[in-house]
């Protein structure tokens, strides 16, 4: 069901297209295996243009999966596999060490480039391909937050961060050739003023944090404008760059491109002022204003839409002639829920629907289909947009 006051922006009758196995009555206490078909609890996807191909990161078995095409029936079988030796194993790093082709709770995915990267969050690093893989196990090309490809402690084994390191990072998005990173164990978003050309490369800006060392959540004091706690996902609003602070129930928005370290966001939404953190503002029940962890973002034409996790729902806000007047503004739609005031997963707790959602991580839009992570279904939806 979706309740929309401005337009149909979700197709009505739900997901076009559901990938991930289908849930049953009688199979709801039976384990998710790896298979060409399954998925457990998939963090986030990218479809590179309208006719695919599609890539998923499949995060609970440690792996990516890729359509080379855009799929056209539900649970349809992926073609490639990178991160397992084939689609019936799973097991961090293929249960051996770190390499170029191997993940460890595989979270964040966009188009970089000519290529793609990954936010390979538990081996706390990115990796870069320079061409899309059109094959199972391709190598990457280029690793962030490491020395080399066999490495993988948090922050390369030191108690503070460095421009060259990472700690769990989980979003990350590519724009005007610069790479910014949600490096959320660290409270802040890496950027790179272009696209890195070596292993290690250090980031050259940093928000959220005054510095490139420090790593307090907020930093190390009370929320502000400039702070984070749990930094998720990236995109771009038309010129406005907005953040995804899912442990300050917020999405932060700057006016343009920040220029200088630490730079403060214009507005937040979900919260009613920069200093004011409770999830669902402070009561049990979300409105239209609220947010309960939001970890995704993504955008369609005016549109900005929030995957509002932990109410297992979408938001979408029109986007204003001025952002500043979005300061804890309304939502214009939701989906997922029969309205703005509901939280359920899946509405009623039941099983799964076209339409419903269950802790979902991820959206993302190509064309006009909104490729949503409902992690807690183990499934991706490709649901037209109107």
């Amino acid at each position: 069901m979706i309740l929309n006051s401005k337009q149909h922006l979700f197709s009505p009758q739900g997901a076009e297209i559901v990938l991930g196995e289908i849930i049953e009555p009688e199979k709801l206490a039976i384990p998710i295996t790896p298979s060409a078909a399954s998925m457990f609890g998939p963090r986030s996807a990218c479809l590179l243009s309208a006719t695919g191909p599609l890539w998923v990161s499949d995060t609970g078995h440690h792996r990516l999966l890729g359509w080379r095409n855009l799929p056209t029936k539900d649970s349809q079988k992926a073609d490639w596999v990178i991160g397992q030796p084939d689609f019936y194993h799973e097991g961090q790093n293929a249960k051996n060490t770190p390499d170029k082709a191997t993940f460890s709770v595989p979270t964040g995915i966009c188009a970089c480039g000519a290529g793609l990267a990954v936010a390979d969050a538990w081996n706390h690093r990115i990796l870069i391909w320079h061409n899309l893989p059109e094959d199972s196990n391709v190598p990457a090309d280029l690793v962030l937050g490491q020395a080399n490809f066999h490495d993988n402690e948090p922050n390369r084994g030191g108690q503070l961060a460095a421009a060259n390191t990472l700690n769990w990072p989980y979003g990350l998005f590519y724009h005007q050739e610069k790479l910014f990173v949600a490096d959320t164990g660290n409270r802040r978003v890496l950027i790179w003023q272009q696209l890195p050309t070596e292993n290690g490369q250090p980031a050259d800006l940093v928000l959220g944090q005054p510095d490139m060392i420090s790593r307090d959540e907020n930093g190390g004091g009370f929320p502000t404008a400039a702070s984070m706690r749990w930094c998720h996902d990236i995109t771009f609003w038309g010129d406005d760059l907005v953040i995804t602070d899912a442990g300050n129930h917020r999405v932060m928005i700057w006016e343009g491109m920040p220029t200088n370290n630490n730079t403060p966001c214009a507005v937040v939404l979900g919260q009613k002022s920069f200093d004011f953190t409770q999830m669902n503002q402070g009561v049990y029940f979300p409105n239209a204003s609220s947010l309960n962890m939001p970890y995704g973002v993504g955008v369609i034409d005016n549109y900005l839409l929030v995957a509002d996790t932990a109410n297992s729902r979408l938001l979408g806000w029109i986007k204003p002639e001025s952002i500043l007047s979005l300061q804890g503004a309304m939502a214009d739609v939701v989906a997922g829920q029969v309205d703005f005031q509901s939280k359920g997963e899946n509405r009623n707790f039941g099983l799964p629907k076209r339409d419903s959602l269950n802790w979902c991580y991820g959206v993302k839009v190509c064309g006009n289909v909104a490729v949503i992570a409902d992690s807690g279904n183990n499934r991706v939806l490709l649901w037209r947009l109107n």
